[in-house]
């Protein structure tokens, strides 16, 4: 069977929504274009309870656009995007007030000067930084050399080490940046982080798989949730089970957003 659906997405968009439903004020920073794309985004992030007080519509930029193809039999999908050159931020239009303004700030990494330029901010106040990274861009080692927790895509640390392990290009990332945490998401098979007490295999949860797409965003969210859940007592190895958790269930519903759970069905799961 085929099936088309408009449904909301983004990295970070994604992440601070999965914050929001889990409990948590978030705010999103970024930019959107002025057609109806960007009008049902922006929409899609007040309705969620995000605040969107910062974010910028661009004059005649289209929004940014995915296509993505999910195979039914297995809920694995294609990704192919577009976006507006008017829609990145440089490291000039970062307001420090705004970043400054959570208790936890999360980056991707599509616009790095302007990642870089929050993350400073950030740093400077005092505010723990995370990343979402899955691409070797312009600028990345900057980047990430202002980050606390670096959380990236699976074939993201072999790419930038040329280590021909994961475990040995997780801890040259770890070496290089002075991390507190390198953590490496593996789809079904949950995560592998390295803290200064070793690694952390955290196995994945069986669910039924509609469709991954969002699954990797939402896993940052769910780690910021239980991080700021657990508070000044927080494990990683917690905090990591708490993310695995919200990734997978993430995956019961098709888009990146309708399947982000609750905090008591995050509970559930993990009892």
């Amino acid at each position: 069977m085929v099936d088309l659906a408009t449904r909301p997405g983004g990295q970070a968009a994604t992440a601070m929504t999965a914050c929001s439903r889990l409990g948590w004020r978030a705010r999103y920073i970024g930019r959107f274009g002025d057609d109806s794309n960007g009008i049902a985004g922006l929409q899609s992030l007040r309705e969620a309870g995000v605040d969107i007080e910062t974010c910028k519509t661009m004059p005649g930029a289209t929004n940014a656009l995915s296509l993505v193809l999910v195979d039914a039999s297995t809920g694995q999908r294609t990704v192919l995007w577009s976006r507006h050159p008017s829609l990145t931020m440089s490291a000039d239009t970062i307001s420090e007030a705004a970043v400054c303004s959570g208790r936890i700030l999360l980056v991707d990494c599509h616009d790095t000067a302007a990642a870089t330029a929050a993350a400073r901010f950030a740093r400077r106040a005092g505010i723990p930084t995370v990343v979402d990274v899955e691409k070797v861009r312009i600028g990345i080692e900057s980047l990430l050399h202002e980050i606390d927790i670096i959380i990236t895509a699976q074939d993201f640390p072999r790419q930038l080490t040329d280590a021909g392990s994961l475990g040995v290009a997780l801890r040259t990332m770890k070496e290089t940046y002075r991390a507190t945490l390198v953590c490496a998401t593996l789809g079904e098979e949950g995560s592998l982080a390295l803290t200064d007490g070793g690694e952390i295999r955290t196995p994945g949860f069986d669910v039924p798989v509609v469709d991954t797409t969002g699954a990797g965003d939402v896993f940052r969210g769910g780690f910021i949730s239980g991080w700021l859940l657990s508070g000044a007592s927080a494990q990683a190895e917690d905090v990591l089970r708490y993310a695995n958790a919200a990734a997978a269930l993430k995956c019961r519903a098709l888009g990146a957003r309708a399947g982000i759970p609750t905090r008591e069905e995050i509970t559930q799961l993990l009892l």
